[in-house]
C-alpha cells in the first residue's frame, strides 16, 4: 500500500483471552449478533500438538518479521505477501479465485461478509486494499497493530455523528482510484449468510461514482463449511487463534462477484441490497 491513510490512538491490549468487546452502546449504528463462541465448531478433529505448537512458532515470528520490518507493512506486494505468510503459517489454504477484487481502470468499494479477524488476512493477502474496520479492531492483538500499520480506516460504530466524516474518508479514497474494503454487516457472524447489509458507505461509491464488487468469504475444512475461524461474540483474540492453529484442513475461500455499477439516480438502499443477494446467495444461514 501506498502508505498509511489513517493513524489510530495508542489503546491499552487485554490480557491474552480476555474480552475485547466494549459494552454495546444504545445506538442504532450499532450492530449486534447472536452468534457467541459456541457456534464456532470445528469439522474436523484437531491437528496434534506438536503439529499446534509448530504453527504458533511460525505464525510468531511472520508476525514479528512484519512489525520489525516498516516496508513489510508498507509496500503494497510486502503486504500481501506477509499476509500469505500468516496464512502459510497456520496451515490455512487461501482460495481465492480467478476474478481479482478491483475492478480495472477505477476505484472499487469491496463489500464482504465477515466471520472472523482472519478476514483481513484473507482480504490482504488477495490484493493490498485499504481497510475500513471497526475502532475495536486496533485493539486486537496481533491483527490490531498489522492493520494500523498498513493504514486501516477505523470507524467508531457506536457514533452516528461520525458516521458521515468516515463516508467522505472513503469517498476521497476511491475517487482517487483506490480499493477499499468494508465489511457492511458491521460485526462477525458464523456464516457467510447472517446479518443485514448498512448502507451508509454504499453512498461513497455513489458520491465517488465507482463500481461495487461484492465478495463472499467463506471457511471450509476437507471441503465442508466450518465455523472454526469465527470471532464471535465477546470471545478473547486468543482462544480464537488457538481453534484455528488446532483446525486441520482448513480453507478460506473468496469468491468476487460481478460488480454493481454506480451512476446517477443510484440508490444505497437498492445497492446494499444487491450488494448483499449477491454475497449471500448459495450461502447456508444459521442467523438471521
Amino acid at each position: 500500500m501506498n502508505g498509511p491513510v489513517a493513524t489510530a490512538a495508542s489503546t491499552p491490549v487485554a490480557p491474552p483471552g480476555a474480552s475485547l468487546a466494549p459494552p454495546l452502546p444504545q445506538s442504532p449504528w450499532f450492530p449486534a449478533s447472536p452468534c457467541t463462541p459456541h457456534c464456532a465448531r470445528p469439522a474436523a478433529p484437531p491437528v496434534s500438538r506438536l503439529a499446534t505448537a509448530r504453527r504458533y512458532a511460525a505464525f510468531g515470528q511472520v508476525v514479528a518479521g512484519a512489525l520489525a520490518s516498516p516496508s513489510a507493512t508498507r509496500d503494497g506486494q510486502a503486504v500481501r505477501d506477509r499476509a500469505r505468510a500468516l496464512l502459510t503459517s497456520l496451515d490455512v489454504h487461501l482460495d481465492a479465485g480467478d476474478v481479482p477484487l478491483t475492478v480495472p481502470g477505477t476505484g472499487t468499494l469491496v463489500v464482504a461478509d465477515h466471520i472472523s479477524w482472519l478476514d483481513i488476512v484473507a482480504l490482504l493477502a488477495c490484493e493490498p486494499v485499504t481497510l475500513v474496520a471497526k475502532r475495536e479492531v486496533g485493539r486486537w492483538p496481533v491483527v490490531g497493530p498489522l492493520a494500523r500499520r498498513v493504514g486501516t480506516c477505523f470507524i467508531d460504530r457506536g457514533s452516528l455523528r461520525a458516521l458521515p466524516q468516515a463516508v467522505d474518508r472513503v469517498r476521497e479514497f476511491l475517487a482517487a482510484g483506490r480499493t477499499v474494503a468494508v465489511f457492511p454487516q458491521g460485526t462477525t457472524w458464523c456464516s457467510a449468510a447472517g446479518g443485514g447489509f448498512r448502507r451508509a458507505m454504499f453512498q461513497a461509491a455513489i458520491d465517488a461514482r465507482v463500481p461495487v464488487r461484492p465478495v463472499t468469504l467463506s471457511y471450509l475444512q476437507y471441503g465442508r463449511p466450518s465455523a472454526v475461524a469465527g470471532f464471535l461474540g465477546d470471545e478473547g483474540f486468543v482462544p480464537s487463534l488457538h481453534r484455528v492453529a488446532q483446525a486441520d484442513g482448513l480453507a478460506v475461500r473468496i469468491r468476487a462477484h460481478a460488480p454493481l455499477p454506480t451512476g446517477p439516480g443510484s440508490d444505497r438502499r437498492e445497492l446494499a441490497a444487491a450488494a448483499q443477494e449477491s454475497v449471500f446467495r448459495d450461502q447456508p444461514r444459521r442467523h438471521g
